[in-house]
């Protein structure tokens, strides 16, 4: 069997520095007193619908900052810094809301209250606000409040089957990432109420928190529901991840249909009936992805063109960072996503997701426990001996990395992972509640306003030019244009175009059906 190292010395240099990433960062708008904002959708910052870099996730407050795909880490949060920069300024403009630093909200209004994000007439905008109108009905609004940063990543030569066996061992040793880079160990109470948790009381603040907690985020708080519970996916190969996504798209799901498409009045309350809407609304710590054409589903374009790029979806926005992550975590992405490509992975079994599940939730609940195991193949393993043995692997891995490119970047972020995890009170969920504590009366929101507040000041004191500002209003007022042209040219009734993206002859076919069909 092939060793990792030589796996590792098989990869020309050249193919190293091909590797490509990108970023997509949610964060909140919200108010001075550390509620969130119900306003609109800031018009200086363009159409949510045709921005190429700032839109909206969930709700109209709930901004996303979207990166293009970069050769390099630096020049990769350098063009989200300058998003950051933009978008500061126009919410200063605008009043005196900020960017909420943390990935667990500030203090949420009523559910119904929460405002779902709103991208104009067209059909695809329609369909775009239907659907996150249906995300509420099925898991309530409040849980779509959380904020995080995905990072897309792909490296040249790698096809599907390399790809679905990184996004395997990545689902493996995905407790690490989480470990390490957990950011949300507390809540504001608002988050959870009127639902049953497992959080215990911090102070009198009317903040809770887990003790040992690194990623509430990720645990049993996040996006979570029975019918998702019913879905065990396999990642052993695109067809077979394909089939479980075509299976949850098109079977119907009785307390779905009992809600029904419209309401009495008229009014849609979901897109479909299915157990999923739509690709999208399967939450996972990673997904297979490929960019797709307008009006595309995104099964059809996987199935039709292959695996581009994976998408990890599991980091925390880390507060102490001014746009939310850092260099060095960037790096030790690289390095761990490199790992999960290159050392041996076998299929998945049913018993191995359910234990995954369960390694996550331990995780993110207690992740910073001492002597706290989590499962391994049936044995039970101590997250600090695992941790540890995984983080040896990745030094020759950064060591190449360091060589293909230059410096001793990857190789350092590697050892103050290690020097973090051996001291888990310098973990960035532990400084969470060290600050919450110390400095904050035990108030999580407190916490999170002043460090929203501080970071906002810190965008706003970085220099900028009128050439920046001029670029990204030109940008905004092209979003502008290109979302009236769409609404301009759409003919066909909303219900009509809804029935036609839902239909199942949209999510392609199985791979070796449409090889059958093109040999006759």
């Amino acid at each position: 069997m092939t060793s990792l190292q030589q796996r590792l010395d098989a990869i020309a240099g050249d193919r190293l520095r091909g590797m490509r990433r990108g970023l997509e960062k949610e964060s909140l708008r919200a108010q001075p007193d550390g509620k969130l904002a119900l306003t609109p959708h800031p018009a200086a910052l363009g159409s949510a619908l045709t921005h190429p870099h700032i839109t909206t996730d969930y709700s109209e407050s709930q901004l996303e900052l979207i990166t293009s795909v970069h050769g390099s880490v630096g020049s990769c949060l350098e063009q989200l810094r300058e998003v950051h920069q933009f978008t500061t300024r126009s919410l200063r403009s605008a009043g005196d809301e900020m960017l909420w630093a943390s990935s667990m909200p500030c203090g949420l209004p009523t559910d119904e209250t929460i405002p779902l994000g709103r991208y104009g007439s067209s059909n695809v905008g329609r369909a775009k606000s239907v659907y996150r109108m249906g995300l509420g009905h099925r898991y309530g609004r409040r849980m779509q409040t959380i904020s995080g940063i995905h990072y897309n990543w792909s490296l040249p030569g790698v096809d599907n089957d390399g790809y679905f066996a990184l996004i395997r061992n990545f689902r493996r040793h995905a407790f690490l990432l989480l470990t390490l880079f957990g950011a949300s160990p507390a809540v504001c109470s608002s988050f959870v109420e009127g639902r049953q948790h497992e959080l215990q009381p911090l102070g009198t603040s009317g903040s809770l928190y887990m003790p040992h907690g690194t990623s509430l985020r990720m645990g049993r708080l996040g996006y979570q529901s029975e019918a998702q519970a019913t879905l065990a996916v396999s990642y052993n190969g695109l067809e077979g991840y394909a089939a479980s996504l075509q299976d949850a798209l098109t079977r119907p799901w009785p307390v779905y249909e009992a809600l029904g498409i419209r309401n009495p009045g008229g009014d849609y309350n979901q897109l479909a009936t299915t157990l999923l809407q739509i690709e999208n609304e399967f939450y996972g710590t990673i997904r297979p992805k490929r960019v797709i054409y307008p009006g595309e589903r995104p099964l059809h374009a996987l199935r039709e063109r292959g695996v581009e790029y994976i998408e990890v979806r599991l980091m925390d926005l880390n507060p102490f960072e001014v746009i939310g992550i850092g260099a060095s975590t960037l790096r030790f992405l690289d390095v761990f996503l490199m790992h999960c490509l290159l050392t041996n992975s076998p299929p998945d079994t049913p018993a191995e997701i359910h234990e995954l599940a369960h390694n996550q939730h331990l995780t993110a609940a207690r992740g910073r426990e001492p002597s706290l195991c989590l499962q391994r193949q049936g044995q039970s393993v101590p997250l600090l001996q695992w941790g540890q043995e995984l983080l040896e692997q990745l030094k020759p891995i950064a060591r190449t990395l360091d060589t293909a490119q230059g410096g001793n970047d990857h190789a350092d972020a590697v050892a103050q992972a290690l020097a973090a995890l051996r001291a888990p009170d310098t973990l960035p969920s532990a400084r969470v509640l060290s600050a919450v504590r110390a400095a904050h009366g035990d108030s999580f929101v407190a916490f999170a306003r002043a460090q929203s507040l501080k970071n906002h000041a810190e965008l706003l004191a970085m220099p900028w030019s009128a050439k920046q500002q001029a670029r990204f209003e030109a940008m905004a007022a092209q979003s502008v244009a290109d979302q009236r042209a769409i609404e301009a040219a759409d003919t066909m009734p909303f219900e009509i175009y809804r029935q036609e993206y839902t239909s199942p002859a949209r999510l392609g076919r199985p791979h070796t059906e449409a090889l059958a069909t093109q040999q006759r």
